[in-house]
Formats: C-alpha cells, structure tokens, sequence
C-alpha cells in the first residue's frame, strides 16, 4: 500500500485548542442577507434507482481529497441507502453503505458497497474512503451503528475502518472485493465524548460518535479523522462537537482521540459530517446542521451549511463570515437540501430533503431521496459564500 510520502503526528505545540461556536455568533446571522441555495425543482433532480432511497454521499477520494477518478473519467462513490419507505425517517435504521458510479451527469447504482454480514453494525452510517495510488486498495472509514443481531435497534456509534480490493475489470462494473481487516480505530474517550447511546432515541436528539472523514494535512503530511461528537460533561442536552483523531502510524492502523476542534455547547446538538480542506494557506472546516437541533432557548440558525476558518488545525478556529454560517436552504424551502460536502474544487455536493416550497406540505413528505443540484463556493480568507453563477 502506498502511503503519504512524509508523516508528522504531532503538530508543534503538542496542544489542541477548541474553538467555541457561540450563540452570540449564531444571534448575528440575523444580521447578515448570504445569498441562499437556489429552489429545487421537481426537474431538478432525478433518483438513482426506482427502489432505493440515497443521502449523506461521499466520493472515493486520493489521499489529497480530491475524487479518484477511473480511466474512463468515471469516479466511484459512496451513500447511505435504503428501502424506500412512507416515513423517511425510517430510513436510518436500514441504512447500508452503497456503491455508486459518475460519469458527468450520469449515475449507476453498483449495490451494497459491504458484503452482507462484514459490518459489526446492525446498519451503517456515514463515513469516507481513500484509493491509493496503486488504483486497487481501497480503505473505508465508516460508522457502525448498533450491534450486529440486535433484537432491538440501539444508537450506540462506533468507528471502524476496512480495506477492500478495487475490480474494475473492463467488461464488468467496478466492485469492491476481499473485504479485510475490519478494525475500531478511534475508541472514544468518556473524559472527552459523551456516549453516542446515552441520549434520546429519536431523530434529531440522539447523541453523536460518527461520520468519520479522512483528512491528509498537505503541510504535515498528518493524517487526521473528523467526526461528529458530543461533548462529556455537559449540562446541556444542547452539547455538540467537532472531534479528531490522528494517526500515529503511516499506515493509519494506530489512531490516538483528540480534544474536540470546534465546540457547539449549550447552542446546537448535532454538528454533522465534519469535513475539512486547505486552500490558499487556510484550513477550512465544514459541517451541516438542521434548525430544529439548536437550542430553542437561544438563537436558531437555519438549515445549512457552517464552518470555521484557521491557519492551523489543532488552535486558531474562528467562524467563516462572522457567524459560522457559509449558505442556508432557500426560506421559501428551508428544508430542501441537506449533508453538504465541500470538495478540493470548491463543488458542493448534497441530498434532496424535502423538495418544494413550503414549511410543510397537505400529503406524503416529498422526501427526494437523490443527489441535489451541485453547488460552488468562492473562499476569501475568512469569508464563504456561494458561486451563484456557476
């Protein structure tokens, strides 16, 4: 397996620093007109398969985050997917992992990227996966999520990380085959994680222990793991955080937990798939999160995308624009979209959620279970916004 040419896992100072995201910050984004997504249309998206629903996406990337792409222009990704069912939110406790495939704006369903029975899991939640340069090993970072034969389901959270081999023989679609080494690589810490099953089970009020995103630091050559969390400790059912992890083996079979990079106590429960990339000599550190998890009791941002700006990662972290917040749904859509990811080019990928206008609608939810329009950023030092011309 290649691996990064050079490896530093300790940073200089040795000490992380967390940045607080603060209500004062969210209350100040009443103040501020960013341009929002545009409105998706029902002609504006199309699903991958009659059968299957699909959200919270990632692509298989290189080490450097960018999508590996395939001889032919193809690029390999990864969903979470599932039955359709008449309550979406039933989704999450059948989610697998699926394998995907691009070409321009075409999309081919591949299938479950896991074989049955490989996750310890009784479902799989989001994650992140690397080709290395051989164009063949391919290592998974995902969420496992219960318990493998639960007769109930349980949200207790856990990370793990798998190797596959990539075939991509030329009369067959790629797949990924002899699925190996099945490891938990980031055991949380209790003085620093609150336990991913220790809240309330439900949507949107569960705790966090997930979403693990693979993160190679260019000017280090540190690799790090971002994650969605929740805070140890905390008085405050309102107790989300951005957590780390670093390798302390080029191989990234030894991982030592980091004291949360970005802390949302007492404001917001769920920073949500965490992702992080550098450009023009910053760090910029992304999440998604939903109106209804911030604290009814203080100020409320919308559904949208958020992040913070830093010129290193383990200190230094200050909102993007002021207030975190880089784009929200449209107001007459506030829940259309959702799970951005942010790409080394500046594309934004996301799902459809409740498509159309409206806060809510007479009849089924029009829940669209598809990839959304892509997006684009512009980043000037601290500020982020949207590219509406492209």
């Amino acid at each position: 397996m290649t691996q990064p040419a050079t490896l530093n896992p300790e940073p200089s100072s040795g000490a992380y620093q967390p940045a607080a995201w603060s209500a004062v910050q969210v209350e100040a984004i009443g103040s501020q007109t960013p341009a929002g997504a545009p409105l998706i249309g029902e002609g504006d998206f199309k699903r991958i398969a009659d059968d299957l629903d699909v959200w919270d996406a990632w692509p298989v990337q290189q080490r450097d985050g960018h999508p590996a792409a395939l001889e032919d222009g193809t690029t390999l990704w990864m969903a979470l997917g599932a039955p359709r069912f008449p309550d979406p939110d039933e989704r999450h406790g059948h989610a697998r992992i699926h394998l995907l495939a691009r070409r321009g704006e075409d999309w081919r369903h591949l299938g479950p990227a896991m074989p049955d029975g490989f996750s310890p899991g009784s479902r799989e939640w989001s994650g992140s996966a690397v080709l290395e340069p051989d164009g063949t090993t391919l290592t998974l970072y995902f969420t496992a999520t219960g318990r493998r034969g639960e007769p109930t389901l349980t949200f207790e959270q856990r990370l793990y990380r798998a190797i596959a081999t990539l075939d991509r023989e030329s009369d067959k679609s790629p797949r990924l085959c002899h699925w190996r080494d099945l490891q938990e690589i980031v055991v949380r810490d209790p003085v620093l994680y609150m336990a991913s099953d220790a809240g309330a089970a439900e949507v949107g009020r569960i705790k966090a222990f997930r979403d693990p995103a693979y993160f190679l630091d260019p000017a280090s050559g540190a690799q790090y793991l971002l994650f969605a969390a929740s805070l140890a400790g905390s008085s405050s059912e309102f107790n989300g955080v951005i957590g780390a992890a670093i390798a302390g083996d080029v191989e990234g079979k030894e991982w030592r937990i980091l004291p949360p990079l970005v802390s949302a106590d007492t404001l917001n429960n769920e920073l949500e798939r965490p992702h992080m990339l550098q450009r023009d000599g910053l760090y910029y550190l992304f999440w998604s999160t939903q109106r209804h998890v911030f604290n009814p009791e203080g100020p409320m941002g919308p559904t949208g995308l958020y992040g913070m700006v830093s010129e290193r990662i383990d200190r230094g972290w200050r909102p993007i624009n002021g207030t975190g917040l880089v784009f929200a749904n449209p107001p007459e859509a506030p829940k259309q979209a959702y799970s951005w990811l942010v790409l080394p080019d500046l594309s934004v990928t996301s799902f459809v959620d409740e498509w159309g206008a409206g806060e809510s609608y007479s009849g089924p939810r029009r829940f669209g279970a598809s990839f959304a329009p892509m997006l684009r950023l512009v980043l000037s030092g601290d500020g982020a916004w949207l590219d509406l011309r492209a």
